[in-house]
């Protein structure tokens, strides 16, 4: 036997003597790196497979070619695996398992409880103090949830803070959209009746609120009380119009069973690599919007040589990962059949039984149809948008001659500088890579001991900060640092020239400096690249594909220069975070100190005996304040 088929035999034998009871493995590399995470009601007969066929050169067979090891952990159910199975796919992100990222920021619309209940917009976790309807897909579908409530119900939105101290009804009251209740103008019975009626409109009782409305209206009317008669009158037809531009047919909701409970409608699309699942959400029987998800690692994904279709891969990736920590409605729709021991393991993981309906017919098939149109055009933007990205990097490889194997790794670095009239500067670096821009990856560079308004020395200190540590890295021998393949710096000869110092000082590569010099007249497309090693500048023209992506990265930098200077320069005129850094001085006490002396230039020349004379504030504390302050 030969020394590499050993670790391979002894892989085989771990396979052979695994347990037959459910669990989770992991797949690992030589280096250590996770492949894949999978779940199986049987780990030795699931892992096996992997091992027992040939996969030719298929991607499962390039990812089997690749395991080193692998790990197992055994549990008691099908669900504790799928737990288990999606915190570990989050966690370690592997290379061959269908990734969405994970966003569980939905807002919801919550009544928060008290005497006279308000309606807000919220987003977080919930409670059992007040009472949550949702999860909305966006903002938009909360706030006009909320405009509706204020239209047919009128129940208040201010702060409890407001609500207390008002002596007058607002200007809500005066068109109509609030009651009234923080001036008397509506008794708390009718205020909770309110209450009622919303909360069994959101939860989709729409008729039962029409059919209670119309024999208070017939009420009133019977006691000729026809001014509440009127005004019940008006609110029947704010919510009939309501029911009317929310296109909802409550005659076959009814028929199906559906009105009053929360469904989602999940539409998935895979073409070109890329997967697009679109999740439309319904709550109370009204439609409220969807979102679109694009999963990464599709291309990659073991299972589509398992015999499961792309499509339903991605589509029970996408409800295991989105809806373990997460509400899970009781209905789903979906456009293909997905597993049903995905949806009782879910079921008895979140207490909630599950039904999916695949095929549906009249309202949920309209609604089918609107998610799976809307995943067509998200996935076609998305490939339409990479397209132009890709030929965007491609074009400025090619104007600049660069030797890039892989375009989808090409990194650029640009930096640039910021101040106002020598005042706070700042150095903001950011990134471009995988063809768009790495927010995540951002930096910005406080820059001292330097003279005012001097910008070469400013880029001198961000770029030696910057690369010293790298540089120092690779002169060690250091075999996985990454470097730029650009370094862009905003400016022209001056920026280069004191780039090429910092760069020749280091022992780096000048040929990775570019500078982005301003054209004739410095308009906006007459960009020139200066080049820190001896090339002859370069004029792109002003449509160039190569220009646009040059512009996009310098503007980048300049914005996110301009936000922090803007930041850091508000901090130092203020001073505010001088008083807040002060221990034992609130907002109270910072409040009565600016206050008193008009900021914190008058608090800082002010003395120890002015500053104890404030509210609040003891003699040592006065001291403490002084001396941070001087």
């Amino acid at each position: 036997m030969s020394e590499p088929d050993v670790p391979r035999e002894r892989l085989l034998a771990e396979v052979a003597a695994l347990s037959q009871r459910p669990g989770v493995y992991r797949f690992f590399d030589a280096n250590g790196a996770v492949l894949y995470v999978g779940k199986a009601r049987s780990l030795k007969k699931r892992v096996s497979s992997y091992f027992q066929k040939d996969h030719g050169g298929t991607r499962i067979g390039l990812m089997v070619d690749r395991i080193a090891r692998l790990e197992t952990t055994v549990v008691r159910s099908e669900a504790e695996a799928l737990l288990l199975e999606n915190n570990l796919i989050k966690a370690l992100n592997p290379k061959f398992n269908i990734l969405f990222r994970d966003d569980k920021s939905y807002p919801y619309l919550k009544l928060v409880s008290g005497s006279f209940p308000r309606v807000a917009y919220y987003r977080g976790a919930v409670d059992k103090k007040h009472r949550y309807f949702g999860p909305y897909p966006s903002a938009w579908a909360v706030k006009e949830s909320i405009q509706l409530i204020q239209k047919v119900f009128r129940l208040r939105t201010c702060e409890d803070t407001v609500f207390a101290n008002r002596s007058r009804p607002c200007l809500l009251y005066q068109i109509r959209r609030c009651s009234g209740p923080c001036v008397g103008l509506v008794n708390a019975d009718a205020y909770a009746r309110d209450v009622a009626d919303t909360e069994r409109f959101l939860r989709g009782e729409t008729e039962e609120v029409l059919d209670d409305l119309q024999q208070r209206m017939m009420g009133h009317a019977e006691a000729l009380e026809y001014e509440q008669a009127a005004a019940v009158r008006d609110q029947i037809g704010s919510l009939s119009r309501v029911l009317h531009q929310q296109s909802v047919d409550e005659s076959s909701l009814a028929a199906q069973g559906a009105l009053g409970k929360d469904v989602d409608i999940l539409a998935v699309r895979v073409k070109g690599g890329r997967a697009c699942v679109n999740l439309a959400m319904v709550r109370g029987g009204r439609h409220l919007g969807d979102r679109a998800y694009f999963p990464a690692h599709v291309e990659d994904a073991a299972q589509w040589a398992e015999g499961v279709e792309p499509d339903v891969a991605v589509l029970e990736a996408f409800i295991a990962q989105h809806y373990l920590d997460g509400f899970v409605p009781p209905q789903l729709v979906t456009s293909h059949a997905v597993d049903p021991a995905l949806l009782e393991a879910l079921a008895e993981h979140s207490g909630v039984k599950v039904a999916a309906q695949h095929q549906p017919r009249e309202q949920r098939r309209i609604w089918l149809e609107m998610a799976a149109h809307g995943a067509d055009l998200a996935l076609a933007r998305l490939l339409a948008e990479e397209g132009s990205q890709r030929e965007r990097t491609r074009a400025l490889a090619e104007a600049l001659n660069l030797d890039a194997a892989d375009l989808d790794t090409l990194r650029i670095e640009c930096f640039d500088i910021s101040h106002t009239a020598g005042e706070a500067t700042q150095a903001s670096c950011v990134v471009f890579e995988n063809h768009q821009m790495q927010s995540a990856q951002y930096r910005r560079f406080n820059i001292d001991g330097i003279t005012g308004g001097d910008d070469y020395a400013a880029m001198r200190q961000v770029l030696t900060r910057r690369y010293a540590k790298l540089a120092e890295a690779l002169a060690s021998g250091g075999d996985k640092v990454r470097t730029p393949d650009l370094v862009f710096v905003d400016g022209g000869r001056g920026q280069v020239a004191m780039a090429r110092e910092v760069f020749a000082e280091l022992g780096l590569d000048l040929s990775l400096i570019v500078g982005v010099e301003k054209g004739e007249g410095r308009k906006v497309g007459l960009e020139e690249l200066v080049f820190a090693d001896g090339r002859d500048k370069v004029a792109l023209p002003p449509d160039s594909a190569a220009l646009m992506l040059v512009a996009q990265i310098r503007d980048e930098a300049h914005r996110f220069a301009i936000t922090g200077m803007r930041s850091r320069r508000a901090s130092v005129r203020t001073g505010g975070s001088k008083l807040e850094d002060i221990p034992g001085v609130g907002p109270k006490k910072r409040a009565r100190l600016l206050q008193r002396f008009g900021g914190v230039r008058g608090v800082s020349h002010a003395s120890v005996d002015d500053l104890a004379s404030v509210d609040g504030i003891s003699r040592p504390l006065a001291e403490e304040i002084y001396r941070a302050l001087h």
